[in-house]
């Protein structure tokens, strides 16, 4: 019985592990687990992740495709990082 609790402890903390593990390009602290503009995972079939800076704050994104829309407004997609760090 001991061996099977174990087992399924071990099991289930690999499983956590590997979901808080952050995607290649993204710092493990960054609070959003998506693209703040499209809302796709990072890595995915996008390729490597972007990154920009807009006074001071680094935001992620997907793809290159979605610069043209950051750009747009900036500081929406700040505040979504910002909000997001609030809340861990």
């Amino acid at each position: 019985m001991k061996n099977i609790l174990g087992l399924l402890f071990l099991s289930s903390s690999l499983v956590f592990a590997a979901d808080t593990k952050a995607p290649e390009g993204i710092p493990a602290t960054y609070p959003l687990k998506t693209c703040a503009v499209s809302g796709e995972a990072f890595g995915g079939e996008m390729g490597k992740p972007v990154k920009v800076s807009h006074e001071g704050t680094d935001v992620y994104l997907c793809c290159k495709s979605c610069l043209k829309d950051f750009k747009a407004d900036p500081a929406k997609y700040v505040k979504m990082v910002k909000d997001a760090a609030a809340k861990k």
